[in-house]
């Protein structure tokens, strides 16, 4: 997944769950709700509690409600 994450076009690719673990946690913009679930579904992930999927698609709300866009229109419905 690849996100603008600046309002100058910035962009960073997340392509690992260590990547949107580390992001989640340390170069977040905001702290809500949306995050605090991205966080947990990617550390169950990690360990195997729940689904790649899930905490790819939590990942992708907190993305929304922190203001990150998908690179790509189609970025947000890409299959888990």
């Amino acid at each position: 997944m690849t996100f603008v994450v600046s309002s100058q076009g910035d962009t960073q690719k997340i392509s690992t769950i260590e990547q949107a673990l580390y992001w989640l946690r340390k170069k977040w913009p905001i702290a809500d709700r949306n995050r605090e679930l991205a966080l947990d579904q990617v550390d169950a992930a990690m360990h195997c509690l729940v689904t790649v999927g899930t905490a790819r698609r939590a990942f992708l709300s907190a993305a929304k409600t922190a203001g990150f866009l998908p690179e790509h229109a189609g970025a947000e419905t890409a299959p888990a």
